[in-house]
């Protein structure tokens, strides 16, 4: 979905272009889709990297989850009116301070499910008003439900690389 430059960055765009149709029924529909389509990959395929210095399979539903809980978390502040600036953050840092490889597919995916339901509830418990105010994240002005978008869309877009070059 396009949103206008004002309440979105060219970089938000980029994953906000993967949500089609209601971003809420999106966001409910993704909770069962990528956990069944994990659970599906192989256990010796989990720890595969497609190249030198890639994150493994466990790293990225590491990341995803990571990821989510700091945009949702973005997201909240924004509707809220806080206009503290909310810094943008190294998603290789963060998953090199991290080892996921060690823990349980089950383990990683019960946090996945915990925060996506979060960032459902969160989503679903905002007035559009709320969804449309605007803050400063990662230095860009963006709207509340862009950044609810982005969550969407970035995991959206990461499943679409584990299919294509994980080939799982």
């Amino acid at each position: 979905m396009q949103y206008p430059s004002t309440e979105c960055p060219p970089f938000f765009q980029f994953y906000a272009n993967y949500v089609e149709g209601d971003l809420s029924a999106m966001l409910s529909s993704q909770l069962e889709t990528y956990v069944t389509y994990i659970r599906k990959i192989p256990q010796d395929k989990l720890l595969f990297r497609y190249a030198p210095g890639k994150w493994t399979i466990k790293e990225v539903i590491g990341h995803n989850t990571d990821t989510e809980r700091l945009k949702s978390g973005a997201a909240l502040r924004i509707a809220r009116m806080d206009q503290t600036p909310i810094p943008g953050f190294e998603e290789d840092d963060y998953v090199a301070a991290t080892n996921f490889n060690a823990r349980s597919l089950e383990s990683l995916l019960d946090e996945f499910i915990a925060v996506r339901k979060s960032t459902i509830a969160l989503y679903q418990s905002l007035t559009e008003e709320e969804r449309m105010r605007r803050g400063t994240a990662s230095n860009k002005t963006v709207s509340s439900r862009v950044l609810f978008a982005f969550v969407a869309g970035h995991l959206a877009h990461h499943i679409k690389i584990l299919k294509e070059r994980y080939q799982v």
